[in-house]
């Protein structure tokens, strides 16, 4: 999860695209479909490119130069090889990175449910 603050370009539905691609290629992800949706001229943008590998999203808040971005991969996939190019295009002054490993507890779920 990537919070970016004092950022720019975050109602350049282009440019995020274009920052969202080249995040997920950077990863060695593949993109399946992209959607993005702009609430207006000088408005945020919220989108997602889903991927073979899961998602990237994003929420932008150009009034405040705020941006929330979740990025969820599996596989061979390196997900902090998508900053840079996230940094390249939107230029955070700030950034704060949070990483969380889901389902840490599924072999232990899985061994449960086979006894049931």
């Amino acid at each position: 999860m990537l919070d970016l603050y004092q950022a720019s370009n975050l109602s350049d539905e282009t440019v995020i695209e274009e920052a969202l691609v080249e995040a997920a290629e950077a990863s060695g992800a593949n993109v399946l479909q992209k959607r993005l949706h702009s609430f207006g001229e000088n408005q945020g943008i919220t989108g997602m490119l889903l991927l073979a590998e899961s998602h990237i999203s994003i929420h932008t808040w150009p009034e405040s130069g705020f941006a929330a971005i979740d990025i969820f991969m599996c596989g061979s996939c390196n997900p902090d090889l998508a900053i840079a190019p996230i940094k390249q295009h939107l230029r955070p002054k700030t950034i704060e990175v949070r990483e969380f490993e889901r389902g840490m507890s599924l072999d232990k779920a899985t061994s449960q449910n086979k006894s049931i």
